[in-house]
């Protein structure tokens, strides 16, 4: 058989707009997002949970128009990392890449431990508690799900679909029935005047953005996958607006469910748990436990999503010269950065081992998603502020781009830099240590690299529909 030569390009045309869209749903990981952050939110700002997510889903707008036009001019791997360094400079375009591989690093902390805790909540509950058996079926599960984006961009398209439609229709019935049972009756009950921006002092608001930024993070992975999706500039940026329009609904919607149906004691004793806490109330055991899987399904399909935004990124920093070469290599059958692929599982597999050391598993969630959040506002931010400056220098004539691609996304990424810089008093010593340095250790293979960085081109002015 004759020797098959190591492709140059990611496999393109293998995703279309559903499977964009789908992908953009998982990244957000809505049923994991809900269990990991609703009881945090409902403790900062009560009633005004649903509105909070509601506001804050309109600043994440922000981000999306600016990853929808900036997707437009140049539809590139490496996104925020190619954008910024098209528009600022290699320096700032380098650490917005950087910034969001350290965030998918940690997550493969925060990800796959929930996976592993729902996966015993199934098989063996008595095991739940036990760190060091956690995190090694956690690592099962990141070998596994490597595997499977190692074999290529459709098979990995298949499992996603797969999963996450799996998980949207628990999710629906779970809403759907708590609708049915509490409407009449609610724990919560719940007024329009809860959605009045007036009932928000600055610091509620603030405090209620803090959690929901984890809440949407993700979603960008379909502009990552611009290169293997069908028409991928037009494509993967619609794929990422309605994904947004989804997961925004979804999230408030669970969000007035978990009001109507739990006190606020209950709330806070489930914990990351909420999802199940509902249920209970929902379905006679052992329907209740289709919860647990949910959020073992949820927790899979956005590993899966942070593995592929990490292993684009990097490939595409790598086949411009601003990483090692090794990592932009493809496999000569797959078409897949299997170098790259390999890098995030040992790393994250190596992060596991670290956090087996931590004496609490939500003491290892908790800490993950904040410095996360961080790492996510910067670089969101750093986006949003290019498109701004290119619409500026370039685009301002039109009425539609300065609201919808300037001020809009200008809005968003100056509001999301305040809450990133807000946060930092309100974590401890080692938060801080891994939010900050975590991406400011990336200027060592910027300057390590930065002679053999191929120049970078510079993205042009399309028609816009």
């Amino acid at each position: 058989m004759p020797h098959r030569p190591e492709p140059v390009a990611l496999d393109g045309n293998a995703l279309g707009l559903t499977e964009s869209t789908i992908m953009g749903v998982a990244g957000t990981a809505p049923v994991f997002s809900i269990a990991a952050t609703s009881a945090a939110l409902v403790a900062g700002v009560g009633v005004l949970a649903p509105a909070s997510l509601l506001y804050c889903g309109l600043i994440m707008f922000g981000v999306t128009f600016a990853y929808m036009h900036l997707n437009r001019l140049d539809a590139n791997a490496g996104a925020s990392y190619a954008w910024v360094s098209s528009i600022f400079n290699r320096a700032l375009g380098f650490l917005a890449g950087w910034a969001l591989l350290v965030a998918s690093a940690m997550f493969m902390v925060s990800g796959t431990i929930p996976a592993a805790t729902a996966t015993l909540a199934l098989v063996h509950p008595a095991a739940m508690g036990n760190t060091a058996v956690v995190t090694l079926v956690a690592a099962g599960w990141l070998i596994l799900v490597s595997a499977v984006i190692l074999k290529g961009i459709k098979l990995t398209s298949y499992v996603q679909v797969t999963l996450t439609m799996i998980e949207l229709a628990i999710l629906v019935i779970v809403v759907g029935t708590a609708l049915w049972k509490f409407s009449a009756m609610p724990v919560h009950p719940l007024h329009w005047s809860d959605f009045d921006p007036r009932a928000f002092t600055p610091h509620v608001f603030t405090l209620g953005a803090l959690t929901a930024i984890f809440f949407y993070w993700g979603w960008d992975v379909t502009v990552n996958l611009n290169e293997e999706t069908r028409d991928g500039s037009w494509v993967a940026s619609v794929g990422s607006l309605l994904a947004m329009l989804i997961i925004i609904a979804l999230f408030i919607l669970f969000m007035v469910v978990a009001l109507m149906t739990l006190s606020d004691k209950e709330i806070q004793a489930a914990n990351t748990n909420i999802m199940l806490a509902i249920a209970d109330k929902l379905f006679p055991r052992p329907w209740n436990y289709m919860a647990v899987l949910a959020v073992m399904l949820s927790t899979l399909g956005t590993l899966e999503t942070s593995i592929l935004q990490f292993t684009r990124t990097m490939f595409a920093q790598s086949r411009d010269g601003m990483l090692h070469h090794r990592y932009a290599h493809l496999h000569p059958t797959w078409d897949t950065p299997w170098v790259a692929t390999l890098a995030i599982a040992g790393f994250g597999l190596l992060l596991l081992f670290l956090a087996s050391f931590i004496p609490t598993i939500n003491q290892i969630i908790q800490d993950s998603i904040d410095a996360i959040g961080f790492q996510a506002s910067f670089y969101y931010g750093l986006a949003c502020l290019a498109c701004a400056w290119y619409v500026w220098k370039h685009q301002r004539g039109s009425w539609f781009h300065v609201v919808f691609f300037l001020l809009w996304p200008l809005g968003s990424g100056l509001f999301l830099w305040f809450i990133g810089l807000y946060s930092l008093p309100t974590f401890d010593a080692m938060t801080d240590t891994i939010a900050i340095g975590g991406v400011l250790i990336g200027l060592v293979p910027f300057w390590l690299n930065r002679r053999k960085a191929v120049p970078t081109a510079q993205v042009q002015p399309v028609n816009e529909l």
